[in-house]
């Protein structure tokens, strides 16, 4: 097989394998969903940029929805910087080591797509999908901005901003445990 054929199989498996996420990102465009985090310091409510980010956003509360965010800890928490969770081997303390690391460090779902809005900015309060350098291969690892930081601007999407709870995230350590997360009705 050419090179031009086996690029066109690679983009069309990726297509298919991706249609569920676009469609149910489509069916949830205009619906701002509200994302509640619990956690061992109190909880905290996430307003999502559907309008935005659409696939990015279909996913994290793909994931959210599923638990897949219950029960694992902080990995990363940097003052004036972000707090940020989303790997499954932090409900695991023996392996602290290699929290938030490593192609393990994630749902195993990669979004698929580099919804880099241009029109939101970092400020203190955003969430957005952590990557390991490809902002398309972007999975489960959120991070939420303790400050103003434009320097991430353009390198990750942005999936929603804090609304409540901003004494909650200054609080939080590496190791604190998200009981549970939901999407508020």
């Amino acid at each position: 097989m050419t090179r031009a054929g086996c690029a066109f199989l690679i983009a069309s498996f990726l297509t298919l394998l991706w249609l569920p996420v676009a469609m149910l990102a489509q069916q949830s465009a205009d619906d701002h969903s509200l994302i509640v985090v619990e956690t061992s310091k109190g909880s905290f409510l996430i307003e999502t940029f559907p309008e935005d980010a659409p696939i990015t956003v279909a996913h994290f509360t793909d994931l959210v929805s599923n638990g897949f965010y219950d029960g694992q800890r902080i990995h990363r928490a940097e003052p004036n910087f972000v707090v940020q969770f989303g790997d499954p081997r932090s409900r695991e303390i023996d392996l602290r080591d290699v929290w938030g690391r490593g192609v393990d460090a994630g749902s195993g779902r990669i979004v698929g797509a580099a919804e880099l809005a241009g029109r939101l900015s970092h400020t203190m309060g955003t969430v957005g999908l952590a990557h390991m350098g490809i902002p398309a291969r972007a999975d489960s690892q959120i991070y939420i901005t303790l400050a103003d930081r434009p320097e991430l601007d353009g390198r990750y999407a942005i999936v929603g901003r804090l609304v409540a709870g901003h004494d909650v995230l200054s609080r939080l350590q590496v190791g604190d445990v998200v009981r549970r997360m939901y999407v508020r009705d």
